[in-house]
């Protein structure tokens, strides 16, 4: 899953494989749901956390 993407995702990236703006990938990390961290002033996503985030969401619906 998201094979073409690198290892380690900007928010930026996040935001265009869920289809959704920044600002709400920004309070999905903010709320804890999605595992990320800080480097210098970016967030980073690992991409194993992004895929454990999508298949949580999928199994809710």
């Amino acid at each position: 899953m998201f094979e073409s993407y690198e290892d380690i995702l900007t928010i930026q990236d996040v935001a265009d494989i869920l289809k959704v703006g920044t600002t709400q990938v920004y309070k999905i990390v903010r709320s804890g749901e999605l595992k990320a961290f800080k480097e210098g002033k970016d967030w980073k996503i690992a991409k194993p956390a992004l895929v454990e985030y999508v298949a949580q969401r999928s199994r809710l619906q």
